[in-house]
């Protein structure tokens, strides 16, 4: 059963293995519910907790409790039809927006990579060693994750073995598994050489000062220079991120990780890409999920005002009312 159960086990992502444990350590501990439960129970635990968690953490802790349920013999107390109304009662009563990330724009993106490569070029000059790493590694964690798409957990699991870039032409990753492949069946994912902020020159250049041959491609690097054979942690991207931005002078609590994936959807659709491209490309398999990432603002081009000119407007449209 051993062989059997790290089988089964890796048949479960870790991140969710973990969200689980806790969601049923919550409902036992934290609420002193008892296991097996029912639906009247579990009714119980919802109201406790409607007004204090988003409704997608008790979907989450629903799921987590569903799944008990059924890998222990007993039948899904979360499927009955007053839960189902309470859910749908939570909603309505606590109303809740989805929150979204900020869509990186292509001109911070574009201040972003011209004060790394200034700030490179200089340490390059001076023989700084260190910061020409860092610089190099920031340069191609934008823009691979831009105008790739990638997740923060995409981008962590890149592997110098599944990839391959070629100067002047393009830049493959192979990922065995992402969030969308749930049967991991493994996907390549291709994007050509740009004429500027191209992303396969910007992996070229850290992999070649970093002296990387094998593992991963983004790596920690500690005070004094040295470079992790492991991987950065996914959860380390949005301050990293956040410290590239504010040295090179933007907003730096404006965006996160998923700002590079969102900020490419946005560029995309404005740009001509029609829905269907746009899932191709990134990896979408639900075109909700694609929506999600995409401003419609940008779908009105030239017809829009600009955010100056609109605000302008602004007093004397409510002068007029």
């Amino acid at each position: 059963m051993e062989k059997a159960d790290r089988y089964l086990s890796a048949g479960t992502r870790a991140n969710t293995r973990r969200s689980y444990r806790a969601a049923i350590e919550h409902f036992e501990v934290a609420w002193g519910g008892y296991l097996p439960t029912t639906g009247d129970g579990i009714v119980r635990y919802l109201a406790e907790y409607a007004d204090k968690h988003a409704i997608s953490t008790l979907k989450q802790r629903l799921a987590a409790l569903a799944q008990w349920h059924v890998t222990q013999g007993f039948p899904d107390p979360t499927k009955t039809p007053t839960v189902r109304q309470l859910l749908k009662g939570i909603r309505v009563v606590h109303p809740a927006q989805a929150k979204q990330a900020a869509p990186l724009l292509l001109r911070h993106l574009e201040q972003a990579v011209a004060w790394l490569e200034n700030e490179a070029d200089a340490a390059w000059q001076r023989g700084d060693h260190k910061t020409l790493m860092r610089h190099r590694r920031s340069i191609a964690l934008v823009l691979i994750g831009f105008w790739r798409g990638f997740r923060g957990d995409e981008l962590a699991r890149l592997d110098i073995g599944n990839t391959q870039a070629q100067a002047g032409e393009g830049i493959s990753f192979y990922l065995p598994y992402s969030k969308g492949d749930r049967q991991h069946e493994g996907a390549t994912f291709r994007t050509p050489a740009l004429k500027t902020l191209c992303p396969v020159n910007a992996y070229i250049n850290w992999i070649t000062v970093a002296g990387l041959t094998q593992g991963p491609v983004f790596r920690r690097i500690d005070r004094w220079g040295n470079l992790s054979v492991e991987a950065i942690n996914s959860h380390s991207l949005v301050p990293m991120l956040r410290r590239i931005f504010k040295d090179a002078g933007l907003p730096d609590d404006l965006y996160s990780s998923h700002s590079m994936r969102r900020g490419f959807a946005t560029w995309a659709a404005g740009n001509g890409w029609d829905i269907k491209s746009l899932m191709n490309y990134v990896g979408w398999k639900d075109i909700k999920s694609a929506l999600r990432y995409v401003d419609p603002t940008t779908s009105f081009g030239g017809l829009a005002l600009k955010p100056a000119l609109n605000a302008a407007l602004q007093p004397a449209v409510l002068g007029q009312a």
